[in-house]
């Protein structure tokens, strides 16, 4: 087999302190913050003069992980549309399983989160919505019915 297991995505910000909070308070766990810059990393995103904060967060049972990414030089890049469609190549969202998705949503408002769509209902398996977070960011909420 050549994949062992998926060890995170990065998503890379503006407001890191903004950022982190709407995942804590999702449920996450800050792992590690600092500083990241040398050659080394220089190397393996193909970027030059690399001066960056980063946050690496993970879901409590300690399989996924969100990696945040600051950059202070080189200036980061904004996209175009800022606000992206559903349809928009590229990474769209990332999905987490939740307890409550009523709760969930009401203790991530405060964070700027709201609800792209609807809260629906797929068949009697899950109630499942899209969330647009700080930074237009979306996350995909998930409840399993019983």
């Amino acid at each position: 087999m050549a994949i062992q297991r998926m060890d995170n995505v990065l998503i890379v910000v503006e407001d890191l302190d903004a950022v982190i909070a709407f995942f804590v308070e999702l449920g996450m766990e800050l792992e590690a913050k600092g500083p990241l810059e040398g050659t080394w990393a220089e190397r393996v995103i193909g970027l030059e003069n690399v001066r960056q904060d980063y946050a690496m967060l993970r879901t409590p049972d300690g399989h996924g992980k969100v990696e945040l990414a600051k950059f202070h030089q080189p200036s980061p890049l904004t996209p175009d549309p800022a606000n992206p469609p559903a349809n928009t190549l590229g990474l769209r969202r990332i999905m987490f399983a939740v307890d409550d998705l009523d709760d969930t949503i009401a203790r991530l408002r405060p964070h700027g989160a709201e609800p792209v769509g609807e809260i629906v209902r797929y068949e009697d398996l899950f109630l499942l919505c899209y969330v647009r977070g700080p930074e237009n960011l979306v996350i995909g909420l998930a409840e399993q019915l019983s």
